[in-house]
């Protein structure tokens, strides 16, 4: 009998059938539906999985006695109850390493179009300006990018960056052994030393707010900011201040604190490139994490540890 699994994340089509050969599948991807669900299948969910935006509450872990696990699709897991699931003797488990890529290519992408204004000179050049009318964008290459949070992300981050002949800086809760990159204790003395800084730090309580406005003014008035970490990290009202009063050139975001919806406070802002938490998101890193969770759920219920344990 194929174990029940609520899954509470968007999940397409496509991939919802490479679960089915393995598990017997309760989708949920709204509140709506996650209450119903909790409600009525509790009693017979063995696993979950969630995404760390969506996360799984305690009292939806007690409103299912079977659960043995706990799954996020992707490598956040903010939003679910560790410290109850801990407590209960669920197994849990992530896509650690799945996606990593994609998010180290986004956060580039993010970069480059910010620093040499992409978006912008795109649509002046379908208006026909050219570019003797036009300020020179900076160049990326040959310069300091300072990296919150070396993990999975962040090393991968930090070899793209290798390509365009950067000087790395990180921070981190601790330095990191046989790592070369200069070492920061404190996000505020790694961004004054940096021209760029990218954010990839776990979310949560404990980072919330990491980056502010004394972070952002350290910056610099040529300095940018880009976020693929969580929104929460970032304080969107500090950001919004920061670029229009000058004391900040730029910033790109796949993520902000008002998610779902755009950040309003920096729509009006033209020195800012957005994208809608996509960073994470291709066919081969979404199959990827998707197979990931196969591989944790089947182990686990196989007798076997589960292969990225939280």
């Amino acid at each position: 009998m194929r174990p029940r699994v609520l899954v509470l994340n968007y999940m397409a089509d496509h991939h919802q059938a490479m679960l089915t050969p393995f598990f017997d599948l309760v989708y949920a991807p709204s509140a709506e539906l996650r209450a119903a669900h909790v409600q009525q299948d509790g009693a017979q969910i063995r696993a979950v999985l969630t995404i760390g935006s969506v996360g799984l509450t305690a009292a939806e872990m007690d409103a299912m006695p079977l659960l043995e696990i706990v799954c996020a699709l992707g490598v956040g897991y903010e939003n679910i109850d560790i410290a109850h699931a801990r407590s209960r003797g669920l197994v849990l488990a992530n896509g650690a390493g799945t996606n990593d890529d994609c998010v180290a290519d986004h956060a580039f992408a993010l970069l480059l179009a910010v620093v040499r204004n992409v978006p912008q000179l795109d649509q002046q050049c379908r208006q026909g300006v050219w570019r003797d009318a036009l300020p020179l964008p900076a160049s990326v290459s040959r310069r300091r990018l300072g990296i919150v949070g070396l993990g999975g992300i962040g090393h991968k981050v930090a070899h793209r960056a290798l390509g365009f002949g950067m000087q790395i800086g990180y921070h981190g809760r601790q330095r990191q052994e046989n790592v070369a990159y200069a070492y920061f204790a404190d996000v505020l003395s790694l961004a004054a030393w940096a021209d760029f800084l990218v954010v990839a730090t776990p979310g949560g309580p404990a980072t919330r707010h990491l980056v502010g406005a004394e972070v952002l003014t350290a910056l610099g008035p040529q300095g940018y900011v880009v976020n693929v970490a969580r929104g929460s990290v970032l304080d969107t009202a500090a950001l919004a201040d920061a670029l229009r009063s000058g004391r900040l050139a730029g910033a790109g975001l796949d993520v902000y604190e008002s998610e779902p919806q755009p950040p309003a406070e920096l729509l009006g802002l033209r020195n800012v490139v957005l994208t809608p938490h996509v960073g994470g998101w291709s066919p081969q890193a979404i199959e990827a994490s998707v197979q990931r969770f196969i591989d944790n759920s089947t182990r686990h219920f196989a007798g076997q540890p589960v292969v990225s344990p939280i």
